[in-house]
């Protein structure tokens, strides 16, 4: 089992109403809550952990989880309102404004986090919930108690307005690449996490921090696999782009269920070393998925018989 352990939110997204007037409409979305809906459609069986609302939108966010299949039973469920974010879309990229003090998912603390089943195998860390406390701190404690035998996949998603102290920051992403079996990074974050340079020579001192295996996305221009063996590439698909909410969530579960079968999603299989087979299989299901999320509105993501 897969348990993705981040944020879920609802995403704010821009609307016209019937009278022809800007607006926005609620639907439910976080980068890690994304990546386990994205997950269990693709057949990944797939649990939720985050500090999540009882109020309406928690309660709607649950339910989201419940119908793609999606075990919740390790949630944090607090009073607590749940996190808004408000999406604007130029030229179908996204930027955000987030609603995001004393809320259920931020206020997560070590005291909430979950005992792991023997059946979890894997668990993916991301999203906003690594830059802002408490809940980064636990998620980091997490990460360092399921790396010792389990698989860890983690995407810094690094958004530099949410970081109020850097070398803070910056000292627990280290804790949390030590303890990272695969970090999913794009171009844009891998330059804010390493500096400038070729990107084959970042890649390497990402890798030197701790993983197995590092991923770095470049949007249209596809994926590129860094670890023991030669860089593996693999392009991204032409779609027509309506938005691109979701797409790298989308990515991180289409790698994992593309592990899932070939029977590697564990530490032991990534740690060994994936054969050239599995990993492009892996790094093409991503793509694909991906491909299919950002061809329209919103995150979301695709089933597997949409791919076929």
């Amino acid at each position: 089992m897969l348990l993705c352990a981040g944020e879920a939110l609802i995403d704010m997204l821009p609307r016209k109403t019937e009278g022809g007037e800007a607006g926005f409409a609620p639907y439910p979305g976080g980068s890690v809550f994304n990546t386990a809906v994205a997950a269990a459609r693709l057949g990944v069986k797939t649990g939720f952990f985050s500090g999540l609302s009882t109020d309406l939108f928690g309660e709607r966010l649950a339910a989201v989880l419940t119908a793609a299949g999606v075990d919740s039973a390790l949630a944090a469920r607090s009073d607590r309102p749940t996190t808004l974010a408000f999406v604007t879309l130029t030229e179908g990229q996204a930027s955000y404004a987030f609603y995001d003090e004393n809320t259920a998912g931020r206020m997560l603390s070590e005291a909430d986090l979950p005992e792991l089943p023997d059946h979890v195998t894997a668990v993916f860390f991301g999203g906003i919930s690594l830059a802002v406390e408490p809940c980064a701190e636990a998620y980091a404690t997490l990460a360092a108690r399921a790396g010792t035998d389990r698989l860890v996949m983690l995407d810094p998603n690094i958004r530099p307005g949410f970081i109020a102290d850097e070398p803070r920051f910056r000292a627990r992403m280290d804790r949390m690449l030590a303890a990272a079996d695969v970090v999913k990074i794009s171009d844009e974050d891998l330059a804010w996490l390493m500096g400038e340079g070729a990107l084959a020579d970042r890649a390497a001192a990402l890798l030197a921090k701790g993983p197995a295996l590092i991923l770095v996305t470049e949007g249209a221009e596809g994926v590129t696999a860094y670890g023991a063996s030669d860089p593996l590439r693999v392009p991204a698909q032409k779609v027509d782009v309506v938005d691109t909410v979701g797409a790298g969530d989308t990515f991180n579960a289409g790698f994992l269920a593309g592990l899932a079968d070939a029977g590697a999603m564990d530490k032991a299989s990534v740690r060994a070393g994936l054969s050239a087979e599995v990993l492009e299989a892996a790094l093409t299901l991503g793509v694909r998925a991906a491909a299919v999320t950002v061809s329209r509105a919103g995150a979301n993501p695709p089933r597997r018989d949409e791919l076929t």
